[in-house]
């Protein structure tokens, strides 16, 4: 599943371009996850401001209203002057004076929704419960610690389920707890102020480093003009169940957590 940093990655890889663009049009394909929410029809003649992202949503907005993107469990996004005839798993197309934005999804899970502006009911529901975002200046520790003593989930259930900081998925909350040296199943009431803050800058940096790689190519994402990322080369535990441990050489280990695999070192990660 893409996850922040690849859809950060596909944003700076084509909110440049697209800035600025006319809307020509648009084309759907298969339904979505959730319904467009206006004729198609209607987005002609708009033009695209820009490009945010607010945890794993794109938002473009438009002179008038925004779109909001979600790549789901195995969506892309394309954008280039022209596309080929849309294929099976080609769901959206946007047209624009610039290029066509093309969303690719064969698992159907992503979407693509109009709202008139962020404060849309529409919007507000799939935006409003976020947490804070990891890269950005309201990410605070003392935010982050009271998040995470509020629970008494395992720590990295929750930073999985968003609702106090958005976007560390699976990779990145094995490969951010390995570097804060907190085991995956501590409690979050039971984690101190300074494992807190060991992993606040743990997520800051894993995050910034798999932006900087380009995200993580693990089946087949790739950003908006076709490229491929690597921190997944570079990734201490996930993956690795088995393998030494990069620092100390003990096996990495993998367990199951919410049906998904968590990877940890029980040697550098003890508490």
């Amino acid at each position: 599943m893409p996850e922040l940093p690849e859809v950060e990655v596909t944003r700076l890889s084509f909110a440049d371009r697209i800035a600025g663009a006319r809307i020509d049009g648009a084309r759907l394909g298969k339904p979505l996850r959730w319904a467009l929410g206006c004729d198609p029809s209607q987005l002609a003649g708009r033009t695209v401001r820009g490009v945010r992202r607010r945890g794993k949503y794109l938002l473009l907005d438009l002179d008038h209203g925004l779109l909001l993107l979600h790549l789901g469990m195995s969506g892309s996004l394309s954008f280039a002057a022209s596309q080929p005839p849309a294929g099976v798993h080609d769901h959206f197309d946007l047209l624009t004076s610039r290029g066509v934005l093309r969303l690719h999804d064969p698992r159907r899970f992503g979407a693509v929704v109009y709202a008139e502006d962020q404060a849309a009911p529409v919007a507000a529901r799939l935006l409003g419960k976020l947490g804070m975002e990891p890269l950005g200046p309201d990410f605070g520790l003392q935010a982050f610690h009271a998040g995470l003593k509020r629970h008494q989930a395992a720590v990295k259930q929750i930073l999985l389920a968003g609702e106090v900081v958005v976007g560390v998925g699976n990779i990145y909350a094995c490969e951010a707890l390995f570097l804060a040296g907190i085991r995956p199943t501590v409690r979050g009431a039971r984690i101190s102020r300074p494992q807190a803050a060991r992993l606040h800058v743990a997520i800051r940096d894993v995050l910034a480093r798999a932006v900087q790689k380009g995200g993580s190519t693990l089946r087949d994402f790739s950003n908006a003009q076709g490229e491929s990322g690597y921190f997944q080369l570079e990734a201490m535990v996930y993956d690795r169940a088995g393998q030494p441990c990069r620092v100390c050489g003990a096996g990495i280990k993998l367990l199951r957590q919410g049906q998904r695999s968590t990877y940890f070192c029980p040697a550098c990660q003890r508490y």
